[in-house]
């Protein structure tokens, strides 16, 4: 089934945006229990690039958590089952802590059920309410849950990270916000690699639903895009190489001049580096000129 790839999907790109936060464990299976959590997250020493980077994910990840998406509406028996991972995890962390005389510096861990809509109805039935941010119900305090509504999220670079986790329009949109984004963003490598792979695997599947149909288009210039940026990687590497080979190391003016003879047909340069001298290359290709 697709949902089965799309929840693989989610893991991956959590574990992704998570990890410099702290330890991720995906798939984590619950002691006594047949059934896994879906990521859970203890945070490391504290990385303020990082955690302003994914904005509201960041904050979520400030405290130790547990991550549940679903591609499709989380229904009550959902939420009851994440609840129930809940405290297996609890209960997990409180006999490790009284094992190890440790349970002042043991924090427990917050339920954060990833859903892409969720109807008041359902809202209703478990008490959930919005605090400050918009699209986020919690429920009682004691029961450190809350469901995270990703289609009612605002529209803000803060949520990006989030919508991409939506389906239909909501992640279309999330999806173009991020390939706008300027190459040097924090995650944005990573990220792109995690789309181009999931692209990959749904393109080879058959019987996909008009759901997964579009958001193939919708990752198709992200494939291309992921494609390109290899392909000039690999030209930038070997153009370095064959500088450093020849004249031993790569200095500070030599540096400066690899864009501009990046420009050139691959056998052009190649002869150019062969034949030329350091300092006919420097005269020729610097930026000084």
């Amino acid at each position: 089934m697709t949902r089965l790839l799309h929840d693989q999907f989610a893991k991956q790109y959590l574990e992704e945006l998570l990890s410099p936060l702290g330890e991720v464990k995906t798939s984590q299976n619950i002691a006594a229990e047949v059934r896994q959590v879906d990521v859970l997250f203890v945070p490391k020493q504290q990385n303020a690039i990082a955690t302003q980077a994914l904005g509201l994910l960041g904050k979520m990840a400030a405290t130790p958590a547990i991550f549940e998406p679903f591609r499709n509406p989380a229904t009550a028996d959902d939420i009851l089952n994440c609840m129930g991972k809940l405290i297996a995890v609890e209960r997990d962390r409180l006999r490790q802590a009284k094992r190890d005389n440790d349970l002042a510096n043991s924090s427990p861990y917050q339920l954060w059920i990833l859903t892409p809509t969720a109807s008041s109805d359902l809202l209703d039935q478990f008490g959930a309410k919005l605090k400050t941010d918009p699209g986020i119900h919690y429920l009682a305090e004691a029961l450190r849950t809350a469901i995270v509504v990703i289609h009612q999220l605002p529209r803000t670079p803060q949520t990006l990270w989030l919508r991409m986790l939506g389906r239909g329009n909501v992640q279309k949109g999330a999806i173009a916000e991020f390939r706008a984004l300027p190459n040097a963003t924090p995650f944005k490598d990573g990220i792109l690699e995690v789309l181009s792979n999931f692209f990959a695997i749904l393109e080879a599947r058959q019987n996909l639903t008009t759901d997964d149909r579009e958001l193939i288009m919708e990752l198709s210039p992200v494939y291309l895009e992921r494609i390109q940026t290899a392909a000039d990687r690999g030209q930038r590497i070997m153009v370095e190489s064959m500088l450093q080979v020849k004249f031993g190391e790569i200095d500070e003016k030599l540096t400066q001049i690899v864009d501009r003879l990046l420009q050139l047909p691959p056998l052009d340069r190649t002869q150019l580096i062969m034949e030329l001298s350091r300092e006919e290359l420097l005269s020729r290709f610097s930026t000084s000129d």
